[in-house]
Order: structure tokens, then C-alpha cells, then sequence
């Protein structure tokens, strides 16, 4: 029987003119995960949200929600997921309460009892109008009335945009909750962050192809390690020890990076009086930017 992502990119592209904001993706989403999808400004991560979301037609390739078709049958795929922009417009003469009902009823329901479970977790006012709401407070409306459907699929660009770091640690509780119920999440983001603290897996989007993709071990696997030891007597000996490079020697300290199985250099170290040893994964930042300069517009722990 073949197997039905809930989500899948297959060979997307989108062509605006002569740039292509979207090369041949492919990407699938299984059920009960949580995808990362990464990439700065103008990287084609809100162009993929968009053909999956069926506001835009791909110029070849599919994108697919529960096997459906995201543009040819939008009504039949989005029964199946609640979405989360990043930039939120309300009714201005409706209360939050009464957006929520409305957002809610348009659905096709939704559960009251974590909607106001929800509503008191984010401290949101659901009896003021909408004109009075920050932008912090409107992406609430946006993150509870999506949360509260109980969708299959949320998906998410950039959801935490206006949030201060109390909500969006109770947003990523939620997010876990939501994966614990066997909910799939697609979550757009340049927050590394948020990214690292509850993703499955990540996609790194450049220029509109996929350039990585897998957990973040397996990312971590593919970059190297920083060691840094302190010893005394002689320095070991590490030239002919497999992917260490970028030695670093001075007053009886040592610093170097290992790409691979980092074996073949404890051995090596053992050999020295080692007195402390000390081994780092690059974090997801620094996964990050290997693959982008240090122009980019990213941000760890705020936002461009």
C-alpha cells in the first residue's frame, strides 16, 4: 500500500518572470511530526507555504495535503489543516471573542473547552475590539483559533511574530502538545531558536532549493565537531589523524575541528597527558550558516 505523506512537495517550482522563487522542491511531511523550514528573506519559504496552501498555482510539480492536490481541490485539502500567517489582520469592530467564534465556525468547529483553556494560557482579553489589539495580541487570535480546530496539519509562517519570549515558550508547549496528539506541524521560520526547541526535523531553504534536509543530528553529522582540550608535556601528535582540521596550538591548550567519528582523535588524544577535554555540536545556528554569509537578515533570539 503506498504510503500518504500529510504533506508533500513534489518537484514544485515557481517562476515569477525570470526568477525562480521556487526549484524543483521536494519535501514530505509525515504524520505527527514537526518540520522546520528555514531560510532568510527571499529564500522561498512563504512561496512554498503559499502553493501548498493553494493561493498560488506552482508553474510545474505539485503540492499535496493528505494526498490531495493543494491547488487543483483547496476546498478538500484545507478541511484538513488551520494555517498561522505571520502578519494579522482582525475585524476592528468585533471582539476577540467574537473573532474567535467566527474564525471557529468557519472551520467547521472547533473545541470550546481548549479555546478558553487557550485563551487563558496565552492571557489573552477575548472582550476587547479588535481595533484596540497590538500586533502581539492579534497573532494570539491568529495562534488560538487555529490551535483550538484541532486540525491533522498546522502550518505555520513565522507564528511567534510580536510575542514576547512568556508566550512563545507557552506556544512551543502547545506546539508539543499538539504533536503529542498526533497533530503534523510545517513551521516556517528564520528563529533558530524556536526552530531548534521543537522540530523534528528541518528543510534549509536557499535561493528556492532545498539545500538540507533530516533531524538536526543527522545535520549535525554532516559538519564538524569543535574540540578543546588542555594538556601537559608534548602536544599529540594529530597529522595523520582523519578529519581533524583547523589545529589551533598555544600555552598547552589545544582547539581544533573534526569532521565524522571523532574516534580515531580520542585515541590519538589519549596518547597525551590530556587534563580537560571538552567536545561541542555546531548548533543549529552554525548549521545555518553554512550555508548562508553574515549579510543575512537571520536573528537567534529577536527578529530582523
Amino acid at each position: 500500500m503506498r504510503h500518504t505523506p500529510v504533506v508533500r512537495f513534489a518537484e514544485a517550482t515557481k517562476r515569477f518572470g525570470d526568477l525562480t522563487a521556487l526549484d524543483r522542491l521536494d519535501l514530505e511531511v509525515d504524520e505527527g511530526q514537526i518540520v522546520g523550514l528555514l531560510g532568510p528573506n527571499g529564500a522561498g519559504k512563504t512561496t512554498a507555504l503559499r502553493t501548498l496552501l493553494g493561493l498560488m498555482r506552482p508553474t510545474s510539480g505539485r503540492a499535496e495535503i493528505m494526498g490531495l492536490d493543494a491547488w487543483a481541490e483547496p476546498v478538500a485539502a484545507h478541511r484538513h489543516l488551520a494555517y498561522i500567517p505571520g502578519d494579522v489582520a482582525v475585524w476592528p469592530e468585533l471582539s476577540g471573542g467574537q473573532i474567535l467564534d467566527l474564525l471557529g465556525a468557519t472551520s467547521g468547529g472547533y473545541d470550546e473547552a481548549y479555546r478558553d483553556e487557550l485563551v487563558e494560557r496565552f492571557a489573552f482579553d477575548p472582550r476587547k475590539r479588535g481595533r484596540s489589539y497590538s500586533k502581539g495580541n492579534r497573532q494570539k487570535v491568529a495562534i488560538i483559533a487555529a490551535l483550538m480546530t484541532r486540525a491533522p496539519l498546522l502550518v505555520m509562517d513565522e507564528p511567534t511574530s510580536g510575542l514576547d519570549p512568556l508566550m512563545e515558550a507557552t506556544f512551543q508547549d502547545c506546539l508539543r502538545e499538539a504533536k503529542a496528539r498526533g497533530q503534523t506541524i510545517l513551521l516556517s521560520s528564520h528563529i533558530l531558536s524556536e526552530v531548534e526547541a521543537v522540530c523534528d526535523r528541518v528543510a534549509v531553504l536557499r535561493s528556492g532549493v532545498l539545500v538540507e534536509h533530516g533531524t538536526l543530528a543527522e545535520l549535525r553529522h554532516l559538519h564538524a565537531t569543535t574540540v578543546e582540550a588542555t594538556f601537559t608535556g608534548s602536544p599529540p601528535a594529530l597529522d595523520a589523524v582523519p578529519g581533524v582540521e583547523d589545529v589551533q596550538l598555544g600555552d598547552g591548550t589545544l582547539r581544533l575541528q573534526v569532521a565524522g567519528s571523532t574516534d580515531p582523535l580520542l585515541k590519538a588524544l589519549a596518547a597525551a597527558e590530556v587534563h580537560t577535554l571538552q567536545m561541542r555540536e555546531p548548533s543549529l545556528e552554525e548549521l545555518f550558516h553554512a550555508y548562508y554569509d553574515e549579510s543575512t537578515d537571520l536573528t537567534v533570539a529577536g527578529r530582523a
